[in-house]
């Protein structure tokens, strides 16, 4: 009881500081409910400098403040942002950007003056360097990682050169990190740049209470139009809270204090789906729910080196991935959100998918590869553990009773999330439960896992999986330039994985989104980037 009157006092408390803040912010205009987007990041924020933007809730708040080069459409497409268009050289080495000339940086306080300026190729420059720099020690050096060097041609031209071919580049650089920032604002704020953010974005920074409540308002001078030529973004602003129980975030949206909740947590996933995943009846008349492939593919994985013999069978490997059902998996303990892993460990929304190189429900011909293991073996009772967290703990236990009845023993073992993370680095577990979310939209992210010169724990190939045929396919995917072409590459060498069974895909995931029904274009993408410039309310 005490914990319920808690969190509902929270909830007062935030909104009444959140009629505080839109109440007194701007008294010249009263700012209606129907142009501000309301919604809770339970996770709370770390910073507001797109250098730091690693997780998600970071990323969906940089997204309205800042721009790059380009940016990543609704279907995967890399399209210009600020930069008006682009060129990449035959050899595939050498990216030059044109930049736009209406971009300004958000209007700033400083030096006893208000002042904004365009932005130039230097500014790029800067911003880049920035992720190199070893002090700063962002978590998003990476990106530049296949990078020789870049530099201003002139104010208007940006010019990137590769240390090899790459053609997922463009890519990279839709990346939150890879976001332009002002020279003059990060240097007078230092470190404190995460809680006084100036950028290009749609919306401009209006004040952080920590912990409590994030404001944005509308950027008038945004350089991005509709196809009305209308300017953009439609919304005043955009209000965020910070309630860390999902449960009560969800009570806040169905009493509409806020305008959209993401994701199907365990808490509330029963009251608003019904078993096959559709909304139920109280809740038709007031929410729309959005869905669509995730770039996120859950999985077990079989670690090739171990020396148990079980784990070293490719017939106890395949019989694993043949004997459950995963569509019934996903409907009794999903509510039937996520796609059924019926392809390889390329999830569905990425080119190079295919739901026919995987593996489907067959227990018939897991018991014969059971059965034909302890003939060539001798092993009378094969036996294997999956190690898991406690959140994926229903799934590991589903399986373990699926698999019990082709004449396979399966033990489960809880560990913490910490030590799960290190002990598959390190070669420590034989089978255990894993995800991978792409870091950037492109198979090459995915099949990475199985270049042999990534082994964990120097890459994440945590399974040792090795192929000279594989790595040479992988390496020749660099070099095409021709999107179809490296799609059927992708294919080739993902077929080749489910061939050899080190992993056992369960299923991709889907993004969820709730919205009330005045809410308009919030749309969704396999990357799960909130996009609010194209948002209206009614």
């Amino acid at each position: 009881m005490h914990k319920v009157l808690n969190i509902y006092s929270k909830s007062l408390i935030v909104l009444s500081l959140s009629f505080l803040f839109f109440s007194c912010q701007n008294n010249s205009k009263k700012i209606l409910d129907t142009e501000v987007f309301r919604y809770n990041e339970h996770k709370n924020i770390g910073s507001l400098d797109p250098a730091f933007s690693k997780d998600i809730a970071d990323i969906w708040a940089t997204n309205q403040l800042f721009n790059g080069l380009v940016q990543m459409d609704a279907n995967l497409n890399v399209i210009p942002c600020i930069a008006k268009n682009y060129s990449i050289s035959t050899d595939a080495l050498t990216y030059t950007f044109n930049l736009r000339q209406d971009v300004y940086f958000h209007k700033h306080f400083l030096f006893g003056k208000d002042s904004t300026r365009v932005v130039n190729a230097e500014d790029f420059t800067y911003s880049l360097n920035r992720l190199l720099d070893k002090k700063i020690a962002s978590p998003g050096s990476w990106v530049l990682s296949k990078v020789d060097s870049f530099k201003a041609v002139n104010d208007s031209v940006f010019e990137i050169k590769l240390k090899q071919a790459f053609p997922a580049f463009l890519g990279l650089l839709t990346m939150k990190y890879c976001s332009v920032v002002p020279k003059e604002i990060v240097n007078h704020y230092g470190s404190n740049f995460r809680s006084n953010p100036i950028g290009t974005g749609p919306f401009k920074f209006k004040r952080w209470e920590e912990n409590i409540k994030l404001v944005f308002r509308k950027n008038n001078h945004y350089f991005e139009k509709d196809q009305n030529e209308q300017p953009l973004p439609y919304l005043e602003a955009v209000a965020i809270t910070f309630l860390p129980d999902k449960q009560s975030e969800f009570l806040q949206f169905t009493q509409g204090n806020i305008d959209f909740v993401s994701g199907l947590d365990a808490s509330y996933k029963d009251d608003i789906l019904t078993a096959d995943g559709k909304l139920r009846n109280q809740y038709t008349e007031t929410v729309n729910m959005i869905r669509g492939p995730y770039l996120n593919t859950e999985y077990l994985a079989f670690y090739l080196d171990s020396e148990v013999p079980e784990i070293q069978s490719n017939l106890i490997r395949q019989a694993v991935n043949y004997g459950f059902d995963r569509k019934k998996m996903m409907i009794y303990l999903r509510n039937g959100i996520g796609i059924p892993a019926y392809g390889g460990f390329i999830p569905k929304g990425l080119p190079g998918y295919n739901e026919a190189i995987g593996f489907n429900y067959q227990p018939d011909r897991a018991k014969a590869l059971i059965q034909q293991f302890k003939s060539e073996t001798g092993i009378e009772n094969p036996e294997i553990s999956i190690t898991t967290t406690s959140n994926y703990l229903s799934f590991c236990e589903y399986i373990q009773r699926e698999l019990q009845k082709t004449g396979l023993i399966v033990n489960v073992d809880v560990v913490p999330p910490a030590t799960l993370k290190d002990a598959k680095a390190n070669g420590k577990l034989n089978l255990f439960r894993a995800s991978w979310v792409a870091d950037y939209p492109d198979a090459e992210n995915y099949l990475s896992l199985y270049y042999s010169e990534n082994f964990a724990p120097n890459g994440p190939n945590y399974t040792h999986f090795k192929s000279d045929l594989f790595d040479s396919w992988y390496q020749e995917a660099f070099a095409e330039t021709n999107a179809n072409k490296r799609a059927l590459l992708y294919t080739k060498m993902d077929s080749l994985i489910m061939k050899n069974a080190p992993v056992v895909p369960l299923f991709y995931d889907e993004v969820v989104r709730f919205t009330k029904k005045n809410v308009e274009n919030l749309g969704i993408n396999p990357i799960n980037l909130l996009e609010l410039k194209w948002v209206k309310k009614r």
